[in-house]
């Protein structure tokens, strides 16, 4: 090389340097966009993944309770229908021309009408069906035999049975749930409550996405889209289509695939988008609640967030380089300038330094009225709870005044028959006194477990028996009184009702107190007691010539601490609303024939 080259080589190489410099920093600069673009669209897109994953399964529980509260409530129909007396005086004719077939026809329509239910009807051992919610209808299933259906064989197999599949008359899916009745020992025959899921697949197909519910074979029993129902997300085998044929559980469908590939929370459609999956287990053997959401809609917003991102971090980072070059070339006249500004950071971090030394002093503040706050609740709560505990005791002391009074009555004339050498009838009131005492060992414990909402024992109970019981009580309280109690009662024996006998005797006492209290001082004080029997119900109706309920009372009669007298808790009235609602009964004011009050207990009569 000549030196004439070599000069103007060496003199080309700051200017080459200095292009070099150049050209590293917008290579920098790409390098870390292109990064970003790729990182954060592999973080996007896992979170909407994630997102939507969470969005099925959120789904997924909430169509499956949906589903699950429809199913229990269906479920509670045959135990209903177990206690008909209709439904087993039908099944024990084997006939669906007797009259009650034909009283249960109709009952079984009402209660189809308003439950939902599909159809309800009720089979003999031998298959045959003598009564039906649809009776007389074309489709009506009266008269036809259903003794080869599976749900009918493993009711009457094992006491009930669920089984889907279509109806043999109507062609429609549903959800057969039997129930084996029994006579004693003796089987006589199966009610059955079919249930079909259009109403909970359309609202399933409102709340968007696709929603399918499939057996343990995978073949979609329920769908939002009903283009889906009766396919299958797996694979059948040979054997499995076979005895599907062979059980006519589908009638004639073919069971085609299902348009997802489903695997895990994943899959694609049929065609090849990406889908998630919620899956939850159904209430019934091995099935499952699926809801599909397809990706590609939250793939292409994250893509798009991606984009604007990028181009936002573009924009930056060429203004990051401007503004590095621009600093870059103004350095040396900027020296100043950054003393200053370093003393302006400084300043501004005592400042903030400041500002965080106030706040975390207002978030101790704020965690202290957290505190406060939490410990106010807790006193509310508590507060709530001994007011419920009040009610409660209140309640008890009201019911066992009656009783009480009554023993300290026998107390007094015990004594006065012991002064007399009356020993036998002392002896009398004392076994009474016994009674009574055992009588409020009964109450308190009926009332512990009504505050408890436990169960009760109900069943049949004789108004003979009841009334005598309640003439125990408050019989005495009436002639101390000075006041007549009428008795009006039907010719021959009283007949008995659906009712437990302590709690009945309450709920007539509590309503005789009531009425004696409302009439004592008056010259024509008069109770009446009378009862109506009907066929399937008895009134027990009490009334006085009292002065009446005050109008403002009617709407808040039977609530907690309501009461017309000065001395009253206002807890009788309620509580006994509450027994005669739980014997299926009912007690609300009527109009008085006496002029004052009067209230009407009404009771299922029960055959004898």
């Amino acid at each position: 090389m000549g030196k004439t080259a070599f000069v103007r080589y060496s003199a080309q190489m700051p200017r080459l340097a200095l292009v070099s410099r150049r050209l590293i920093l917008p290579a920098l600069l790409l390098l870390v966009l292109l990064a970003f673009a790729v990182g954060f669209g592999a973080v996007a897109r896992r979170a909407a993944v994630a997102a939507q994953a969470a969005e099925s399964m959120r789904a997924a529980r909430t169509h499956a309770r949906l589903l699950e509260s429809e199913l229990q409530k269906f479920r509670l129909l045959p135990l209903v229908l177990d206690e008909y007396p209709d439904v087993r005086a039908a099944m024990k004719t084997r006939s669906d021309a007797s009259p009650a077939a034909r009283r249960l026809d109709g009952k079984l329509a009402l209660l189809a009408a308003r439950t939902g239910a599909s159809a309800i009807y009720a089979i003999d051992p031998a298959g045959f069906t003598v009564a039906a919610s649809n009776a007389g209808r074309p489709d009506s299933f009266v008269a036809r035999t259903y003794g080869f259906r599976p749900y009918f064989v493993q009711a009457i197999r094992t006491g009930h049975a669920e089984y889907f599949a279509l109806g043999n008359v109507s062609g429609r899916a549903g959800l057969f749930l039997a129930r084996r009745i029994m006579d004693g020992p003796r089987v006589i025959g199966v009610v059955v409550v079919k249930v079909e899921f259009q109403g909970i697949a359309r609202s399933w197909a409102a709340a968007g996405g696709t929603t399918l519910v499939v057996d343990h074979r995978g073949i979609v029993l329920i769908a939002s889209d009903p283009a889906l129902r009766f396919t299958t997300t797996a694979p059948l085998s040979a054997a499995e289509r076979a005895a599907i044929r062979t059980s006519l559980q589908f009638g004639d469908k073919t069971l085609p695939p299902a348009p997802f590939a489903i695997a895990g929370t994943g899959g694609h459609d049929r065609r090849g988008q990406p889908i998630v999956v919620g899956t939850v287990a159904v209430d019934l053997p091995g099935w499952r609640l699926l809801h599909v959401v397809g990706l590609a809609p939250a793939l292409r917003a994250a893509d798009a967030r991606v984009r604007s991102a990028t181009f936002v971090l573009a924009v930056l980072l060429a203004a990051l380089a401007a503004a590095w070059a621009w600093r870059a070339a103004r350095a040396a006249r900027t020296r100043a300038s950054a003393e200053q500004l370093k003393a302006e950071v400084a300043r501004r971090t005592i400042e903030l330094s400041d500002a965080n030394d106030q706040l975390r002093i207002e978030v101790a503040e704020r965690e202290r009225a957290d505190r406060r706050f939490r410990a106010a609740r807790e006193e509310l709560a508590q507060a709530n709870r001994l007011g419920s505990i009040g009610t409660i005791t209140a309640g008890v002391a009201h019911e066992i005044n009656q009783p009480v009074a009554t023993i300290r009555t026998y107390a007094e004339n015990a004594a006065t028959l012991l002064d007399r050498d009356d020993t036998d009838r002392a002896r009398g009131n004392l076994s009474a006194i016994v009674d009574l005492t055992a009588r409020i060992g009964t109450i308190t414990a009926e009332l512990r477990r009504y505050a408890r909402r436990g169960t009760r024992e109900v069943g049949p109970v004789a108004i003979a028996d009841v009334l005598d019981g309640t003439h125990l009580l408050i019989g005495d309280r009436f002639r101390a009184a000075g006041v007549l109690l009428e008795r009006v009662l039907p010719a021959g024996p009283l007949p008995t009702v659906r009712a437990g006998r302590v709690r009945l005797e309450q709920v007539l006492v509590n309503l005789l107190q009531n009425a004696l209290e409302a009439v004592t001082g008056r010259p024509d004080a008069r109770v009446r007691l009378s009862i109506v029997a009907q066929d399937d119900c008895v009134a027990i109706l009490i009334a006085d010539n009292g002065p009446g309920i005050a109008p403002d009372l009617l709407d808040t009669l039977f609530e907690p601490f309501i009461t017309g007298r000065a001395d009253g808790l206002g807890l009788g009235l309620g509580i006994a609303r509450d027994i005669m609602t739980e014997f299926g009964g009912t007690l609300e004011p009527v109009a008085s024939p006496l002029g004052g009050a009067a209230f009407r207990a009404t009771l299922v009569r029960v055959a004898t």
